[in-house]
């Protein structure tokens, strides 16, 4: 279902993490990265890549189209 959640890895908010796209790092989850998931897999985007990518996000396009 498309509004199911997805759970989160356990430990993950403890752990850095790491942008997919550019691979900036940040100590926990800041409020202004984004979540996708794509395949299964969750991945962030820092606020920078976001940014410059939100129309694409918005259409649902998968990172590997931006």
């Amino acid at each position: 279902m498309v509004n199911e959640r997805t759970p989160e890895p356990s430990g993950s908010r403890t752990r850095s993490v790491v942008c997919s796209r550019c691979g900036a790092t940040a100590d926990s989850l800041p409020l202004t990265w984004t979540c996708s998931v794509e395949n299964g897999t969750r991945l962030y985007f820092c606020e920078n890549c976001a940014r410059d990518h939100i129309r694409s996000i918005e259409s649902r396009l998968d990172s590997a189209w931006w």
